[in-house]
């Protein structure tokens, strides 16, 4: 038996009629035509205006942006197409900046280049010996260095250490320390030693054969003349294959290089280097034909070559 259909008995609170609206009755015979049929009462429609208008609005903004979007795209466009080409640098651009560099810029010297290249491998050596009474220690003699191996291996001449009870040396930073022979090569007055102690940085002077060196190169000494310096000096190879006797016969070296850098007592065992900062021999002797120790505008040096070997070094 099919059950009755309940209603609810509440209404609606009625409210005033205004113009243009349906008539409750006519909503309620809609309804019940509605549910006749068997369909659901339809939704009454929102006025147009009111749906339609939010949508426009954002259709609008939107087209806007798009708008403003596409013009900003057109100017840099254009911009970028009519931007004038960068001009080509041209040799004669070249030429001009290097010669603006050159007369407002003054340059060091490529003899200052070169003692800046070898001063950190220049050390002070200084043999010790006792005095003739043996209580004290007195200064027998006072040479130049040059480092040629970073574990502190130095080259130097064997008449600056020869006889001496205690070898110090000084580094370029300032380290003091004792030495120790440990080669001779007497008939080239080469000594090396080795160092106690050496700096974290120890800088070893690179070396240069003397094969292709010729009267005229440049070339610069550097060495503790008198015990000053380290000091430089600049001249010129005066001639190749020399040879020296010391003016007391004790000693007789051949195959020297000649040069006028000045030279004095206290740079035997320095380096002679090219202006590159390479060294090519070890200064060992001036000549003086006079009693005088001083320099008159000749000096030798042993070719590094000897005192590679001296070393154990091979050759180049």
């Amino acid at each position: 038996m099919p059950r009755p259909a309940l209603y609810s008995s509440s209404r609606p609170a009625r409210r005033p009629a205004a113009e243009g609206d349906v008539p409750a009755t006519a909503s309620a015979s809609q309804a019940s035509a509605a549910d006749d049929i068997g369909l659901a009462p339809s939704t009454p429609a929102l006025p147009v205006a009111a749906a339609a208008a939010p949508l426009s609005r954002r259709h609008v903004r939107s087209l806007w942006a798009m708008i403003a979007l596409l013009s900003a795209l057109l100017v840099a466009s254009l911009w970028l197409h009519h931007r004038p080409a960068p001009r080509k640098i041209t040799q004669e651009d070249i030429d001009a900046a290097v010669l603006r560099t050159l007369e407002t810029t003054t340059l060091p010297s490529a003899a200052a280049r070169a003692v800046e290249a070898i001063s950190p491998s220049i050390v002070r050596v200084v043999g010790y010996g006792r005095s003739k009474n043996g209580k004290e220690e007195v200064e027998r003699g006072v040479g130049t260095g040059v480092v040629i191996i970073d574990k502190g291996v130095i080259l130097t001449n064997l008449h600056v250490v020869a006889g001496s009870d205690r070898i110090a040396i000084t580094f370029h930073d300032g380290l003091e320390t004792t030495a120790s022979i440990t080669g001779a090569q007497p008939e080239n007055d080469l000594a090396v030693l080795q160092a106690h102690k050496v700096p974290d940085d120890l800088f070893a002077a690179p070396l240069r054969s003397t094969q292709d060196l010729r009267p005229g190169d440049h070339v610069v000494a550097v060495g503790f003349p008198f015990g000053i310096g380290p000091s430089a000096s600049a001249g010129v190879v005066s001639g190749l294959k020399r040879e020296f006797t010391s003016p007391e016969g004790k000693r007789q070296l051949s195959n020297l290089i000649q040069f006028d850098a000045a030279a004095n007592p206290g740079n035997s065992g320095g380096p002679l280097v090219t202006l590159d900062g390479e060294v090519v021999g070890i200064v060992t002797a001036i000549l003086n034909p006079t009693s005088a120790r001083t320099f008159i505008g000749i000096g030798f040096a042993v070719p590094i070559e000897n005192a590679a070997s001296a070393v154990g070094m091979p050759p180049f």
